[in-house]
């Protein structure tokens, strides 16, 4: 899975979905890389990765400490739908 650049999904929805399935298959069971790493690692303007993170943050599947990173809080169901879509 990765980022569609001619997909009509916005970006930042289809990295959100990514890390919602890395955070449900247990890729990222406590914490989920935030800023200039997964901004490298999709080939998106950091903003976007913000954007991504936010969304996840508005769901309650993250939370972000200041000074200390971006934190799972629940695992997504495997059978709980996109809430986004």
């Amino acid at each position: 899975m990765g980022i569609d650049l001619d997909a009509p999904e916005p970006l930042y929805e289809q990295m959100a979905a990514i890390v919602r399935a890395r955070i449900q298959d247990g890729t990222y069971e406590r914490r989920v890389p935030s800023g200039p790493t997964p901004a490298r690692e999709f080939g998106l303007a950091l903003p976007t990765v913000q954007r991504a993170l936010q969304l996840l943050k508005d769901e309650g599947l993250v939370r972000a400490v200041v000074g200390r990173g971006t934190f799972v809080v629940r695992p997504v169901a495997p059978n709980q739908e996109n809430p986004s879509g």
